[in-house]
């Protein structure tokens, strides 16, 4: 019983991550959490984009002249 209790002191975090990536999955709120994170990419790249038209127009400039 001993080794039981400090397995569960020494792995609490692993085992609340595995339990809320059950209940996760489980109720498919994976597929929000994607949208989610997809729409963050793309805010990212768009402001970077904005802010820096002028090298982003450069760079794809060079790659098309590449191929």
């Amino acid at each position: 019983m001993e080794n039981f209790k400090d397995f569960i002191k020494e792995y609490k975090g692993a085992i609340i991550g595995a339990i809320i990536s059950i209940i996760i999955l489980c109720t498919q709120l994976y597929r929000l959490i994607i949208g989610i994170i997809l729409i963050l990419i793309g805010i990212y790249i768009g402001n970077y984009i904005q802010r820096n038209k002028y090298e982003v127009k450069e760079k794809i400039k060079n790659f098309v002249d590449r191929m």
